[in-house]
């Protein structure tokens, strides 16, 4: 039956056992001792607690990690939301959107509607009415064909399906509106475009609390 010696675990310095060989060859290495795995991980766990710019969650990264990036995120999600929150350049707006805004607050006021806003759900709505609950999207031909690329287009459309979840989650009526037809800007097609998103502010203004929509409503 091997000797066994007390020691103090080199992490937690709770006293144990300890065969002496081990302890001599431990002292010979000049290695520390400690009095579980987990104590001996935890000890050799090079990374810091930091936390999340985005969401405040608490989480690990490694000392190089944190060299190296200027923000920390728990999760690419929080990136994208915390990015997307802060960025100030980028956009791309088509000419329909910016014709759209301009006709809407000309009908409406510069306090009716949001354009771009990712204060709700953390990403780019197009047109947002916070009195209605109303979100629209106008989506052009980059959200159905690949001009780009099929990886871009796939990046384009999991957005898309991300936005429609987060606001389905905060019970937002969603109007995704195809626009890829829209291959020039012509102010009688605009036109058709702009009538088809005053119609359904009227619809929704006429429908009052009484009508939500749990899913995206397709134009």
């Amino acid at each position: 039956m091997p000797t066994l010696i007390d020691v103090n675990c080199h992490f937690c310095n709770k006293p144990f056992q300890q065969p002496l060989k081990l302890f001599n060859i431990n002292l010979k290495r000049k290695c520390n001792n400690y009095c579980s795995l987990d104590c001996s991980n935890k000890a050799h766990d090079k990374s810091l607690q930091v936390t999340c710019d985005e969401c405040g969650i608490s989480f690990k990264k490694t000392r190089a990690e944190i060299k190296n990036t200027k923000h920390n995120f728990c999760s690419k999600k929080c990136s994208g939301i915390y990015y997307n929150k802060h960025k100030k350049h980028g956009y791309r707006r088509s000419k329909l959107e910016i014709y759209i805004e301009k006709k809407l607050i000309e009908t409406y006021g510069d306090q009716f509607a949001k354009f771009n806003d990712v204060s709700m759900i953390g990403s780019e709505l197009d047109i947002f009415i916070p009195s209605l609950n109303l979100a629209f999207e106008l989506n052009g031909i980059f959200h159905y064909e690949p001009i780009y690329g099929p990886d871009k287009l796939k990046y384009i459309q999991n957005n898309d399906n991300r936005k429609l979840q987060a606001c389905i989650e905060k019970q937002i009526s969603f109007c995704i509106i195809d626009t890829s037809s829209f291959r020039y800007f012509k102010e009688s097609k605009a036109d058709e475009f702009l009538n088809i998103v005053i119609s359904i502010i009227k619809k929704k203004m006429e429908a009052g609390d009484r009508v939500e929509l749990s899913q995206a409503l397709y134009v």
